[in-house]
């Protein structure tokens, strides 16, 4: 991690965002491409969601992805967390969080909610860092909910 990590939003075009996830999808606990078709799942990221980027050395290296369009404006959904692994440990995920949570404060939104597999202990500790709490569990996930005040 030489270059310095610039924060952007929605700047990823659908190739760049397509590129990030093939290159982060063996750290997707199970991998992304054993659930999702990779370019429909970009397309849809570059289309419907919300991104927090983080970029280094004109990179996509890090994303937050989110649906904030529930017309009733109470919950907002964080469909993809990722970091190449050659920038993870240095806070660049919780940071996209971070941003996410602050926009979806913006939206007036009341809770954000994300999908995590049980077998996924980095993203677990890190959404319980955020502020994420258990909400429900299933066989193979948990969703988890950060509440925010009004």
């Amino acid at each position: 991690m030489n270059a310095p990590i610039e924060f952007r939003v929605n700047q990823a075009t659908r190739r760049e965002l397509a590129e990030h996830l093939r290159a982060c999808d063996a750290d997707f606990v199970p991998p992304l491409s054993g659930r999702v078709d990779m370019e429909e799942y970009s397309g849809r990221i570059a289309t419907c969601a919300i991104r927090f980027e983080a970029w280094s050395g004109g990179q996509l290296v890090g994303l937050v992805a989110a649906y904030c369009n529930d017309p009733a404006g109470i919950a907002a959904y964080v469909t993809s967390v990722s970091v190449l692994r050659n920038f993870t440990g240095h806070g660049i995920g919780a940071q996209l969080l971070k941003r996410c949570v602050a926009h979806a404060r913006l939206q007036k939104m009341r809770k954000i909610g994300l999908e995590v597999f049980r077998g996924n202990t980095v993203a677990i500790r890190l959404y319980e860092k955020c502020g994420f709490e258990f909400a429900r569990a299933e066989s193979s996930s948990l969703t988890m909910v950060l509440r925010l005040n009004p």
